[in-house]
């Protein structure tokens, strides 16, 4: 029998990177899933990717609270109820805090966020007991790094929400749990409006400063956030870092 069979999760932000990752190997395993994605181009090409009776590929925008609302009720449709709801929309620019606008700090913050806590308030009542809810953090949210300032503080909400939610829900069987990504090998590297020649010089600057010299894989973030999933049953309210060490201040002895 397949690992994941008859299990059922939701991945809000699923259509590419580490979101798309997840849900195949969920797929792969037998798993039935909704995934959304706000981008046409990324949603059509995950349809044509996951074709089968058990993704279910939609748009939503985790910003738009009539999103969220819809959403559930696509859930309900298509899946009833559920084991694992993922969350992991995010978006992150690389902008000087004296430059920051009002607009684009909100804009960090409705997607982070805000379509971060109303998702599982709308979809907490169809996870079953025993099942999990993971949330998409970053690295950013313990450290200082010039021009991430807004999204790190975002993340770091997340964490909290993590912790509160893991309180809320547990009288009804929910582990909740944060998965802390560092430099992870994306198509949009973390940064969407990033060219892709700035991407490049941004994928070895972080390779640089990395103690294992390396960006992360999407296959080694599915691994964790599977576990977090399934496995981890006595694990709740905690944050799991996959960063090979960035964020842990460790330094390598020499070779």
């Amino acid at each position: 029998m397949s690992k994941y069979a008859g299990k059922k999760a939701v991945i809000q932000g699923g259509t590419h990177g580490m979101g798309l990752g997840v849900a195949k190997a969920l797929l792969a395993e037998g798993a039935e899933v909704v995934l959304t994605g706000r981008n046409e181009a990324n949603i059509e090409a995950a349809r044509a990717e996951l074709a089968g009776e058990a993704a279910h590929v939609v748009r939503s925008d985790a910003a738009n609270l009539d999103d969220v609302r819809a959403l559930g009720g696509v859930v309900e449709e298509k899946l009833g109820r559920i084991d694992f709801l993922f969350i992991n929309v995010g978006i992150a620019e690389l902008v000087p805090f004296d430059q920051v606008t009002e607009e684009g700090y909100d804009r960090i913050f409705d997607i982070n966020t805000k379509g971060a806590f109303f998702t599982v308030q709308r979809l907490a009542p169809l996870i079953n007991k025993g099942g999990a809810v993971l949330f998409t953090t970053s690295i950013a949210d313990n450290m200082g790094y010039p021009g991430i300032t807004v999204y790190g503080g975002a993340k770091a909400a997340l964490r909290t929400f993590a912790k509160g939610f893991a309180a809320e829900l547990m009288p009804h069987g929910i582990r909740v749990n944060a998965l802390s990504p560092g430099p992870i090998k994306t198509p949009s590297m973390g940064y969407p409006a990033m060219s892709d020649a700035d991407k490049d010089v941004h994928e070895k600057e972080m390779n640089e400063i990395s103690p294992m010299k390396r960006h992360g894989t999407i296959e080694e973030i599915a691994a964790a956030a599977l576990f977090l999933a399934f496995e981890a049953t006595f694990t709740t309210g905690t944050e799991v870092v996959v960063d090979g060490g960035l964020a842990q201040g460790i330094i390598p002895a020499a070779a």
